[in-house]
């Protein structure tokens, strides 16, 4: 296969090979332009999305029509006023707008490196935050009196069984908290990692012959008054409560381990990423 740059190409070098050689390389190379049709139309789906986004209602047309969802609901506590806080654990970059559809919800969702290209492509609303705690507090306070949203408090995605360590900011911003499971199934293209251009992440997931995500929306939990001076836990003890939740739901095993112990390991930094 050519190589271009340390990529490749999608086509076969041009050499003569024997007659068994020849036959496997058409065969690899029916393959290859089969994946690269699916590649093709799958984008053109996502544009074509993205093109009627402002004439579509989220609640009459489904945005992930190539998706297969399993959508698990539980009774939770009443609704306060603002909005409600949906923590869900981080599987793709798509988990905010899964849950968005499953829920038939118009929510807003908070992002650190999320690339400009998945911003713009992004069907709901997304918020850039700053990982600098009192401003992100100020900024989520604001963004819950405007209506329902959605954190991934893991900081960064995790494809393997288990769950990073939560960040416990979120439970000091709502007294209304709902768990939500995520987890994704793929068959054959994995999305991009710590190394890789996040903005592929969607595109790789949905070039799966039938991607499928399980979203499990669990029982509320209290969270500002119970993290109060004279509550009876702590933000710590109620983000790790929330992860214990998903992580049982899901049956993953769940991990002190943070977002920066995740890139420490696999690329060498501390979470520094590039936004194409």
């Amino acid at each position: 296969m050519k190589v271009f740059g340390g990529y490749f190409l999608g086509v076969m070098e041009d050499k003569k090979k024997s007659n068994d050689a020849l036959e496997t390389m058409t065969r690899s190379h029916g393959q290859i332009w089969l994946a690269s049709v699916a590649l093709r139309n799958h984008f053109n789906i996502i544009c074509l999305l993205n093109a009627l986004r402002p004439y579509i209602s989220l609640h009459r047309v489904p945005p992930l029509l190539f998706f297969r969802f399993v959508v698990r609901k539980l009774k939770h506590q009443s609704e306060t006023k603002g909005g409600g806080l949906y923590v869900c654990n981080h599987r793709t970059l798509l988990d905010p707008l899964c849950l968005s559809f499953s829920l038939q919800k118009d929510l807003t969702t908070v992002t650190y490196s999320l690339s400009r290209v998945s911003e713009l492509l992004a069907p709901i609303k997304t918020v850039r935050l700053s990982r600098d705690r009192d401003r992100d507090g100020k900024m989520l306070r604001k963004l819950l009196k405007q209506g329902d949203l959605v954190v991934c408090p893991e900081g960064t995605t995790c494809r393997e069984p288990y769950l990073l360590r939560f960040s416990p900011l979120f439970a000091e911003m709502s007294d209304y908290i709902i768990p939500d499971a995520m987890d994704s199934h793929v068959s054959m293209f994995y999305g991009t990692t710590a190394g890789g251009l996040k903005c592929l992440d969607p595109l790789f997931f949905t070039m799966n012959p039938r991607p499928s995500y399980k979203v499990q929306v669990l029982a509320g939990v209290s969270g500002l008054t119970s993290c109060d001076d004279d509550g009876e836990r702590s933000r710590f003890d109620v983000a790790n409560h929330v992860q214990s939740e998903i992580g049982k739901a899901l049956g993953f095993g769940c991990t002190r381990l943070t977002r920066r112990d995740k890139y420490l390991i696999l690329v060498g930094n501390e979470g520094i990423v590039n936004k194409p």
